[in-house]
């Protein structure tokens, strides 16, 4: 937080629903509530622009695994506002100036997630499934989900800057195991590709990787923020 702060920078901490409690809630799909919880975050901290002193416009988002796959999804999706709403939370933007991320998950789509790692097996319980198996099997049931909540999915070429930070082993490949795929860059290198291909402009840092232009989240955060 500090880095923040001395470049001026307010910071506001988010809790939400875990998947889980989107299961005990009934909430279809569980993985709904986190980034619903997530967005309405947004749009309070907007609604309390005037009395916190802060710029509206240039909020951006940051996390680790399942909070950067949130983030992610936040920076690509359609903004969510209801403008007509009587709620006036519910009429602030949902949308970000920017998001910097560390591991997250790029997609819920098992099909190209398993092209380039086989054995990735994470993410069914975002559908209250047992694995992603049975997601395949579920497909045609659940396809709308798939594409509403992969933040890859919502990719287009109004979407703001985007830092991708990922740990894991150098040498990463295409179509390998990976010792640790729920984090592993072959997901960042997926989101890169549909970044370039359609000109959103994305920034990845990861081990063995070319020398970045960022060394961190937040130094693309501040950087970014102070623009």
């Amino acid at each position: 937080m500090k880095p923040f702060l001395e470049a001026g920078i307010s910071v506001a901490a988010i809790n939400y629903r875990y998947v889980k409690n989107g299961v005990e809630e009934r909430v279809e799909p569980p993985v709904k509530a986190p980034l619903h919880d997530a967005a309405r975050a947004l749009q309070f901290v907007r609604s309390k622009a005037k009395e916190w002193n802060i710029d509206k416009v240039r909020i951006g988002a940051t996390g680790g695994s399942a909070g950067g796959c949130s983030s992610l999804w936040l920076a690509f999706h359609d903004d969510l506002a209801d403008p007509k709403s009587d709620d006036p939370i519910a009429r602030e933007s949902t949308r970000l100036y920017c998001a910097a991320v560390n591991g997250a998950q790029v997609t819920l789509d098992p099909i190209p997630l398993r092209e380039w790692m086989p054995n990735y097996s994470y993410g069914a319980h975002a559908f209250n499934l047992k694995n992603l198996d049975e997601v395949n099997q579920q497909r045609e049931r659940i396809a709308d989900w798939i594409q509403e909540y992969s933040p890859m999915s919502h990719v287009t070429k109004d979407d703001p800057a985007i830092g991708l930070f990922y740990g894991g082993v150098a040498g990463a490949k295409k179509g390998e195991d990976h010792p640790d795929p729920t984090h592993s860059p072959m997901l960042g290198l997926m989101l890169m590709e549909k970044l370039n291909s359609i000109g959103v402009e994305g920034h990845m840092t990861y081990n063995g990787g070319p020398t970045p232009k960022y060394t961190s989240a937040t130094a693309f955060l501040v950087e970014r923020l102070k623009k």
